[in-house]
């Protein structure tokens, strides 16, 4: 399977709702275990992060939707998509990048290698 042939509607949900490798991985990593608690300190050693990037990613897959933030009693966060489309996407994500990680990350990077052009592009002086 080249970048091309990565079903529309799983490219789209990468580009609006995964914004780096380490944030798939997490939430990967994440739903495979689904019945664990996730904290930082956790996720950062098994995904060879530091801490404080591991916390960053907890909240952004929680503002996603893609996982439950702790409650009384928890020691940690859970991975719980909001919606069953949501976790079907997840599953299929996962899948797909079992087997295309080069093609899904090519995806990915060239999200941000675009968004980053534009930035630099912002900056270039320009003659009037």
């Amino acid at each position: 399977m080249s970048q091309d042939e990565i079903p529309d509607d799983i490219r789209r949900f990468i580009h609006t709702s995964i914004s780096s490798v380490p944030l798939l991985e997490a939430m990967i990593l994440m739903r495979n275990a689904a019945s664990t608690y996730w904290g930082p300190q956790a996720l950062a050693s098994r995904l060879y992060i530091p801490e404080v990037k591991a916390g960053g990613l907890l909240l952004e897959l929680q503002s996603a939707g893609f996982v439950k933030a702790p409650i009384a009693g928890e020691s940690g966060y859970r991975f719980s998509p909001v919606t069953e489309e949501l976790a079907d996407m997840c599953s299929r994500l996962a899948e797909i990048y079992a087997r295309h990680m080069v093609e899904v990350t090519h995806i990915i990077h060239s999200k941000v290698d675009k968004r980053a052009q534009q930035f630099a592009d912002a900056f270039k002086w320009r003659r009037d």
